[in-house]
C-alpha cells in the first residue's frame, strides 16, 4: 500500500510543469500519506549557501522562501551536515534547535528531518513534524527516506532548467551559468557553441521547445494537422464500423470529439502564439492533458491518458509530414538529444560540429565511435539533461571529464576559449610528428596503432601517423544492417580495409555482440549481459557465423598477407582451442578454392580477469595477445564504465589493473610473445609511460590520440619510464599514481598534455 502511495506522490510530483506548485503538492500529500501535522521542504541555495523553506503544508505559508537558515545552522543544517536521517521525540530541547517565530514551530515536538541527496549532491532536507512529543516509527522514517532518494532527480533537473532558481529569487540565467551535468566521457576534448536539438519523428516527448517569430505559419501548419488527424480518424472509423463491436467503435468518436474540442485547440494555439512552434506547442499542452488524467483516483478515466497521447502522436506525425523546419546550424554547432545517431551527425555541415551530448548512449556506441574518430568531443549519459529546453542554448562540453555547462558565464566560456586555441596549437605542433618514430631518447621503438570500426576513419589514421589497425571492430559493419552481412560483402569490407593499410598489419576482431553492443536482427535480452552471451561465447555457439566471416577474412588477405585475427572475451583455454579449430576448417576450405592463401597469425584478447591468470597457458597456443583495457578495468573493478552513476569509480591507473597488466606481460614475454594493449588507457599520457616501461610492443588508440602520445614517447627514455613503474607499483591508490605520473610528465616539459579537460571548478 505504502508503496503504491509512494509511486502516486511521485508521478504527480514530476508530471507537474510549476516547480513551485510540485513543491506544495509533495508535502501536501507526504502530510496525508503519514498522518502528521507539518510537512516542510529545504533545499539550498548554493549562491547564497543557505537552506530556504520552499514548500510547507502545516507551518506558516507565509514563510515559503522567506526563511533561510545557513548551512550548520539548526536541525536543517545538521541534518545537512551528516547527510543521515534525524529523528527527535522533542526537537525543542536538542542543542541545535534554532527558533525562527516567523515559521510558527513553536507547538510541534517530534521531528523527522532527512536529507535530499543525488549523486552524492546534497539539494535539500525533507522534514515532517508533529506536536505530540514521540519518535516518528521506522515505517514512517523509511517512507520519508525513499520519497527523498526519488526526489533527488527531479530537484536536479528543475535546477537544470532554472525554476529553481526563480524560487530563490534568482534569474533563470544566473543560476544556469553555474550548472554542470556530469555524464559519461565518450570522446576527449573541449567544445564549445550553440545547441541543436536532433529528435526522432513521431516522438512527442523528444520534440524540443523551439521559439519562432513566424506564428501565422505555425498557425496554419497546426490547423493543416489538425484537419489531416480528422480526416485520419473519420475514414478509420467508418474502415472499422463493420468489423469491431459497436462499444469499441466509440473509442474513434471519442477521438473525433477530443479534436473538434474548442479547448485543446484553443491552449495549443495560445501556446504559439506566446512563441513555440506548433510542435512544441502540441507537446506541453498534450502533455498537460495526459498529467491530468493520470492523476485521476478513477482507474478507467486514468487510462484515457493513453488516448490522449495516441492523439498527441497523431497531430505531431502529420505536423512532422512535409513541414519538418529547416534546421540551421550555428557555426559552432553542438549536437544535444536523447540519442543522437550517426545519421545526425552525418547531417550537421562539415566544419560546424564542435560537440555532442545525450541523455543515452555509451563510450562504445557508434556515435561515440564516429565521434572520436572524428575528434568531436562528446559526453553521452547525461542524467536531468533537460534537452527539449536546450535549442539555441550555449553549452561546452568536456569530453575529458565527462562534463557538460548549461548557459556559461563569460569567465567559463574565456577559459574554454582559451583551452580549445590550445588545443589547436598543440595539433598543429604535433601534425609535424606525424612520420616520426614513437621512439625514446635512449633508442627503443613502440608500434602505435589505432581502434577503428569505419571505413572513413581510415585516412584520418593515417594522417594522424598510425603504424597499422590494433583493433578493427568488425561489428560495426553487422550493427550498420538489417541483416548478417554475406560473406562476399565483409569480404569486400575487409579487403578494402587490408589494402588501404598495406603493408601495415591489420589485427581484425572476430565478431563481438552482446552485453552493451546489440544487432536489432539477433537480439539477445539477457538479465546481466556484460556477464552473459557475449564475444566469443555467441560465435562459437554459432559456427556458421564465426566461419563466413574467417572465410571473408583470408579471402581478403590475399596477396596482402597483412591481416591478423583477434579472438574477443576470451576466458577459458577451451575457447581458445575450440576457436582455433574452426579457424583452421575455414583455411583448409580455402585452400581448396586458391592454394595461396597464407594463415594469418591468430591471437586472444585479454580483456577477464581469468584471462590474465591463463596469460602463460593462453600464450602457448597462439602467435600474439593483445589487453582490452576497457574491459579489464570495467570487470576488475566491478564497475560498468557506461553507468554515469558509478562512471567516476572506472579507473584504468588503480593499482589492480596496472598489477593485472604487469602480469599478463611478465607471461607473453616468458615465450617471447608479442603483447599490445587497446583502449583508452593506451590513449592516455600518463599511462603511456608506465605501459611502455612495463614491455608492451605496440598501443593502440583513437587516431586523434596518437600525436600526443608520440610525442609523450619521444620525451623519455625507456630506463625512466620502467623507474616510474617500480615506484607506482608500489602505491595504494589510482589518484596517488595519476597526481605522480602527471609531475613526470610536468619535469619532462610535457605540461602541456595536462591542459587537456582542466576546466577550473571554480571558473563561474
Amino acid at each position: 500500500m505504502m508503496l503504491k502511495i509512494l509511486r502516486r506522490i511521485v508521478q504527480e510530483v514530476s508530471s507537474t510543469p510549476n516547480f513551485g506548485e510540485a513543491l506544495q503538492i509533495l508535502v501536501k500529500r507526504i502530510r496525508e500519506a503519514i498522518s502528521t501535522q507539518a510537512c516542510t521542504v529545504f533545499l539550498i541555495d548554493r549562491k547564497q549557501e543557505e537552506f530556504v523553506l520552499l514548500a510547507t503544508e502545516g507551518l506558516n505559508p507565509a514563510s515559503v522562501g522567506q526563511v533561510r537558515l545557513k548551512f550548520k545552522q539548526g536541525l536543517i543544517g545538521l541534518v545537512g551536515h551528516r547527510e543521515e536521517p534525524i529523528n527527535l521525540e522533542n526537537a525543542p530541547t536538542h542543542p541545535n534547535f534554532f527558533h525562527s517565530p516567523e515559521v510558527g514551530e513553536e507547538r510541534f515536538r517530534a521531528f523527522l528531518g532527512v536529507p535530499i541527496i543525488h549523486h552524492r549532491q546534497l539539494l535539500g532536507i525533507l522534514v515532517v513534524q508533529q506536536e505530540e512529543s514521540r519518535r516518528f516509527d521506522e515505517t514512517e522514517e523509511a517512507f520519508l527516506v525513499t520519497m527523498a532518494a526519488q526526489l533527488g532527480g527531479i530537484i536536479a533537473h528543475a535546477e537544470a532548467v532554472g525554476q529553481l532558481a526563480l524560487l530563490f529569487n534568482q534569474s533563470k540565467t544566473d543560476n544556469l551559468q553555474s550548472l554542470c551535468l556530469r555524464g559519461i566521457a565518450s570522446a576527449p576534448g573541449i567544445g564549445m557553441g550553440t545547441v541543436v536539438v536532433s529528435y526522432p519523428l513521431a516522438d512527442l516527448d523528444a520534440v524540443p521547445d523551439r521559439k519562432t517569430k513566424r506564428i501565422a505559419k505555425e498557425m496554419a501548419v497546426f490547423q493543416q494537422a489538425m484537419s489531416a488527424a480528422r480526416s485520419e480518424i473519420y475514414a478509420l472509423k467508418e474502415r472499422m464500423a463493420n468489423t469491431l463491436p459497436a462499444e469499441e467503435n466509440l473509442l474513434f468518436e471519442a477521438y473525433l470529439r477530443i479534436l473538434d474540442s474548442a479547448t485543446l485547440e484553443r491552449e495549443i494555439t495560445q501556446e504559439i502564439e506566446h512563441g513555440n512552434w506548433a510542435q512544441g506547442a502540441l507537446r506541453t499542452i498534450i502533455n498537460r492533458h495526459i498529467r491530468q488524467f493520470e492523476s485521476m483516483d478513477d482507474d478507467y478515466l486514468r487510462e484515457r491518458a493513453t488516448d490522449i497521447r495516441d492523439l498527441g502522436r497523431r497531430i505531431l506525425c502529420h505536423l512532422q509530414k512535409g513541414h519538418r523546419s529547416v534546421v540551421e546550424y550555428p557555426k559552432q554547432t553542438i549536437l544535444a538529444g536523447e540519442e543522437v545517431t550517426a545519421a545526425a551527425l552525418a547531417e550537421v555541415p562539415e566544419g560546424t560540429l564542435t560537440g555532442i551530448v545525450a541523455t543515452r548512449g555509451s563510450s562504445s556506441s557508434h556515435v561515440a565511435i564516429m565521434a572520436r574518430a572524428l575528434g568531436i568531443p562528446t559526453v553521452l549519459g547525461v542524467e536531468g539533461l533537460p534537452v527539449t529546453q536546450l535549442e539555441g542554448k550555449e553549452l561546452i562540453i568536456d569530453g575529458y571529464q565527462g562534463q557538460i555547462y548549461i548557459h556559461p558565464s563569460k569567465k567559463l566560456r574565456k577559459n574554454c576559449a582559451k583551452l580549445i586555441e590550445q588545443q589547436s596549437q598543440i595539433n598543429a605542433d604535433l601534425a609535424e610528428l606525424r612520420d616520426l618514430p614513437a621512439q625514446t631518447l635512449d633508442g627503443h621503438r613502440i608500434a602505435l596503432w589505432v581502434n577503428t570500426g569505419l571505413a572513413t576513419d581510415a585516412g584520418l589514421s593515417l594522417t594522424a601517423g598510425a603504424e597499422g589497425i590494433g583493433l578493427y571492430r568488425t561489428e560495426i559493419p553487422f550493427m550498420n544492417r538489417d541483416h548478417f552481412p554475406t560473406e562476399e560483402e565483409q569480404y569486400i569490407i575487409y579487403r578494402q580495409l587490408l589494402n588501404a593499410f598495406a603493408p601495415r598489419p591489420v589485427i581484425m576482431r572476430t565478431l563481438d555482440v552482446g552485453g552493451d553492443k546489440a544487432l536489432p536482427y539477433f537480439p539477445i535480452r539477457e538479465d546481466n549481459p556484460f556477464l552473459g552471451w557475449r564475444g566469443i561465447r555467441i560465435t562459437l555457439d554459432h559456427p556458421e557465423i564465426f566461419l563466413m566471416q574467417v572465410r571473408a577474412m583470408l579471402r581478403a588477405n590475399n596477396g596482402l598477407n597483412n591481416l591478423r585475427i583477434m579472438l574477443p572475451m576470451i576466458t577459458t583455454v577451451t575457447e581458445t582451442d575450440d576457436a582455433l579449430q574452426l579457424i583452421q576448417q575455414a583455411y583448409e576450405e580455402i585452400l581448396t578454392e586458391n592454394s595461396n592463401i597464407i594463415r594469418p597469425p591468430v591471437g586472444v584478447m585479454l580483456e577477464v580477469p581469468s584471462a590474465i591468470y591463463q596469460t602463460f597457458a593462453l600464450a602457448k597456443r597462439v602467435d600474439f595477445l593483445s589487453v582490452g583495457s576497457n574491459d579489464l578495468t570495467q570487470y576488475l573493478l566491478a564497475v560498468d564504465r557506461n553507468n554515469s552513476r558509478v562512471a567516476s569509480l572506472y579507473d584504468g591507473l588503480n593499482p589492480a589493473v596496472l598489477h593485472a597488466l604487469h602480469q599478463a606481460v611478465k607471461s607473453a614475454q616468458q615465450l617471447n610473445k608479442p603483447i599490445s594493449i587497446c583502449g583508452e588507457l593506451a590513449s592516455d599520457p600518463a599511462a603511456a609511460i608506465i605501459l611502455l616501461g612495463m614491455g608492451f610492443n605496440a598501443l593502440s588508440m583513437n587516431s586523434a590520440a596518437i600525436p600526443r602520445i608520440k610525442w609523450t614517447i619521444r620525451n623519455f627514455t625507456l630506463r625512466k619510464a620502467k623507474e616510474l613503474l617500480n615506484t607506482v607499483l608500489k602505491m595504494d591508490t589510482g589518484k596517488e599514481i595519476r597526481q605522480y605520473l602527471e609531475q613526470a610528465l610536468r619535469d619532462n616539459g610535457l605540461e602541456n598534455l595536462l591542459n587537456d579537460g582542466k576546466i577550473p571548478e571554480k571558473a563561474n
